[in-house]
């Protein structure tokens, strides 16, 4: 079979003509499959949508409960036929019930990543190699001066910063699913173990993470109704458009803070007004993706959303079969 006849790109996204089912596809479809929960990945107005036990609780908790049709739930590592293709769910290590989806018919596989990343985290599964024909890999980060260094660094930077300054609050901007858990969890495997404050959108979610096992320690709402307007020496944790509004106003002095891949970009942090940047991404670095292509050893590699040109051109180098897919739609939500 051709690997085109298994999937292909259209404009609503990852199409499989054999199987007639998309993966995360960009506007309603009959059918989807979802890789995990970040809203450029997983919309709403599905009739169908088949994902991880995890990202249909999140869809719902973003969505409401009435997100799809129909909706099943993908065991990990279960086969699954749909329209005689064989479908199956691995882990990507990107955010909690993120997934790969590999699709198999007449000894044809392609594994389609989504967002995935390599390094440990303690609030997600790690992402699980899987031998495929074709891999389908994000590009957000590919580029070779994108290189993260240790993300317990990072953590040690802000809590350094937090005993340095005990009279400013530290904002740490943080995308809502997967970035603030992870942040927060790992300023307590730091021994952090003072009350964290969170902006009101994060609620649900650190909720459902603890729901899951994940262990956040004591969060409290980021507000001063309760009568308590002294965040000095405390960290909060918000999405990162909240810092941009009056929010962000009542803390005395802060530490402007954010979370992300990009801040390896100076530029970029002193542009966002970004005092403290902490380079902590939920996506593979240039090195951890190329290293994953060469751990795979697929023959064929299509580069979707991201620096698409360079992945492809390392791949050339490297004699690779490699394409870009030119996928649009999907941004950095979980960066």
């Amino acid at each position: 079979m051709r690997p085109e006849a298994l999937l292909c790109s259209t404009p609503a996204g990852l199409y499989s003509p054999a199987g007639d089912f998309y993966i995360d596809p960009v506007r309603p479809v009959d059918r989807a499959l979802i890789t995990h929960g970040h809203s450029d990945h997983a919309r709403s107005g599905h009739a169908k949508v088949m994902a991880t036990r995890q990202t249909l609780d999140i869809m719902a908790l973003r969505y409401g409960a009435g997100f799809a049709g129909q909706t099943q739930a993908a065991e990990l590592g279960q086969t699954t036929e749909i329209n005689g293709v064989s479908v199956s769910f691995h882990p990507a290590g990107h955010v909690l019930g993120s997934a790969q989806i590999a699709v198999e018919k007449e000894g044809m596989r392609i594994v389609a990543s989504g967002d995935y990343k390599r390094r440990p985290d303690p609030t997600c599964l790690g992402f699980e190699p899987v031998a495929c024909d074709v891999f389908i890999t994000e590009a957000t980060f590919a580029l070779p001066v994108f290189r993260h260094p240790d993300s317990r660094d990072e953590i040690a930077k802000l809590l350094k910063s937090v005993e340095q300054f005990p009279e400013r609050s530290h904002l740490v901007g943080a995308y809502a699913l997967g970035k603030a858990q992870r942040v927060i969890r790992m300023l307590r495997d730091a021994g952090y173990d003072q009350t964290i404050y969170i902006h009101g959108a994060l609620a649900k979610l650190c909720d459902y993470y603890q729901s899951q096992g994940i262990h956040l320690g004591k969060l409290a709402p980021a507000t001063v109704e309760n009568g308590s307007s002294d965040f000095r020496g405390a960290i909060i944790v918000g999405p990162p458009s909240a810092f941009l509004d009056r929010w962000a106003r009542r803390f005395p002095d802060p530490v402007s803070c954010f979370a992300s891949g990009w801040m390896r970009i100076r530029q970029r942090a002193r542009q966002q007004g970004v005092e403290l940047p902490i380079i902590l991404s939920d996506h593979c670095d240039w090195d951890e993706l190329t290293q994953t292509i060469g751990d795979l050893g697929p023959k064929q590699v299509w580069v979707t959303h991201g620096r698409e040109e360079a992945l492809v051109r390392w791949c050339d180098l490297n004699h690779i079969a490699a394409r870009p897919l030119h996928l649009v739609g999907y941004e950095d939500e979980g960066d």
